[in-house]
């Protein structure tokens, strides 16, 4: 590797062309084509499903962002950050008015977007620690625990918190014990799990939450960005604060208002890190509230859609759309493609496991989608019902609502840029943080509010 600011010479490159040995070893090499592929990889072929002609009148697109600022420079330094979760309500009955009147007045248009900034939260990071607290890790799971505690959708409802408690009935468990998050507990082996704030019944009877679950702190690292830690806690928040949406709209009574709302998330509907239990646990939360939604609804499944903007899954798609010379097309319009798990593991996320691709960490499955015009989407349906995971094959009725699904992204495919869906690219400019100024704010922002 160069150092900074040093750039490769031309001579390595000489080298290599001219030799021999380079030579003959391409001379060896040979391209593969899809006959030798058989056996070992797997032919994806498209298939054609009529959209549906089901229009929503509301939907909710969920995103969120996080951005860590240094509070103390140098080493072992100081930092703190910033998540910031939002909920899009976006009004699709009045855009669809507003786009038989063209041109559209721009404030017209805008009225059919609101945006509520659902959480926002500061996290202390490395060597921060909160008053009362003997230890960053003491002061990251406090804080956390405030957030889930502090946070609701409506004011007569249940918190984040209870949403996420009733998640915790269903952790699974394993064989890896949680331990207590202090060191020195005498009785780290039975470390007893409670609800909301409770003491740890060991001598020290130090403060436990119920949050200390999605072990967090366990990551945490005392010299250095804790970015991966704060990514986590952002992907919890915004997939647990989708099941508390619908769980107030169970309380609420709201939940036949779901036959013409759908709910757009960021990202897969999977849950990864340290706190990945929790996507069984949302599974388990589906199936009860999709069965009361189908009484609600007259037969109608939740519409729950995650859709992927990068990784290994939207770069296969765009590899598979794309002939011997580079060029685009392959993969047909308004065609669908439906994953099993042999063809993921033989051509993108390469494994000889036994257990079903994603089997811990999602509570939903992929498909491709190539809209009328062209976009490519990677999206997934939420697990509704056990057969929906049976991933030896790859069936429409394995995907609630694909029909609906794939005509809400035909509908709202983005005209500004490629391959993203209208929802969430209004809810993440209304997210994001923007990096330069936006992180200079923030830091200025910490600065002023906190002592040394």
């Amino acid at each position: 590797m160069p150092y900074e600011g040093e750039f490769a010479g031309y001579s390595s490159l000489r080298r290599i062309v001219q030799s021999e040995r380079v030579k003959k070893l391409l001379g060896t090499y040979k391209i593969r084509d899809a006959a030798d592929s058989l056996g070992s990889l797997q032919i994806l072929e498209p298939v054609s499903i009529e959209p549906s002609d089901w229009k929503p009148k509301i939907l909710i697109a969920i995103d969120g962002s996080h951005a860590e600022v240094s509070i103390k420079n140098g080493f072992p330094g100081a930092e703190a950050a910033y998540i910031n979760v939002v909920s899009l309500i976006l009004d699709i009955e009045k855009m669809r008015e507003l786009d038989q009147k063209r041109p559209v007045n721009p404030q017209k248009f805008k009225k059919t977007q609101e945006a509520e900034p659902s959480i926002d939260c500061a996290l202390p990071g490395c060597n921060v620690i909160s008053e009362g607290e003997s230890s960053a890790e003491a002061s990251l799971r406090k804080a956390v625990f405030e957030v889930f505690k502090i946070h609701k959708m409506s004011d007569d409802g249940e918190s984040l918190l209870d949403t996420y408690e009733a998640l915790l009935k269903h952790k699974p468990d394993t064989e890896r014990k949680q331990k207590c998050p202090y060191e020195d507990c005498p009785i780290d082996a039975n470390y007893p799990r409670g609800t909301n704030q409770y003491s740890c019944s060991c001598i020290f009877s130090r403060p436990l939450y119920s949050t200390d679950a999605l072990r967090f702190h366990e990551r945490m690292v005392p010299a250095g960005t804790n970015g991966a830690i704060f990514s986590e806690i952002m992907q919890t928040l915004e997939r647990v604060w989708v099941i508390h949406i619908l769980r107030t709209m169970e309380a609420q009574k709201w939940l036949p208002t779901l036959r013409r709302l759908a709910i757009v998330l960021d990202g897969p509907l999977a849950v990864f890190g340290q706190p990945a239990w929790i996507s069984q646990a949302i599974r388990k939360e589906l199936y009860r509230l999709n069965d009361l939604v189908r009484k609600a609804t007259g037969g109608k499944d939740i519409l729950l859609i995650g859709v992927e903007k990068t990784g290994q899954f939207v770069q296969h798609f765009e590899d598979i759309d794309r002939n011997s010379e580079g060029v685009s097309g392959v993969f047909p319009k308004q065609a669908v493609g439906l994953l099993t798990d042999s063809y993921i593991k033989k051509n993108i996320i390469f494994s000889e496991g036994t257990k079903m691709y994603g089997d811990a960490t999602y509570f939903g499955r992929k498909f491709f989608y190539k809209t009328k015009s062209g976009a490519r989407l990677v999206a997934s349906l939420p697990f509704l019902k056990e057969d929906h995971r049976d991933m030896t094959r790859a069936e429409q009725s394995q995907y609630p609502r694909l029909a609906d699904a794939i005509g809400l992204l035909d509908q709202l495919v983005s005209s500004r840029f490629a391959n993203a869906f209208t929802p969430l690219v209004v809810a993440n400019s209304e997210a994001a943080i923007p990096l330069s100024l936006g992180k200079k704010v923030l830091e200025g922002l910490a600065k002023e509010l906190m002592t040394e």
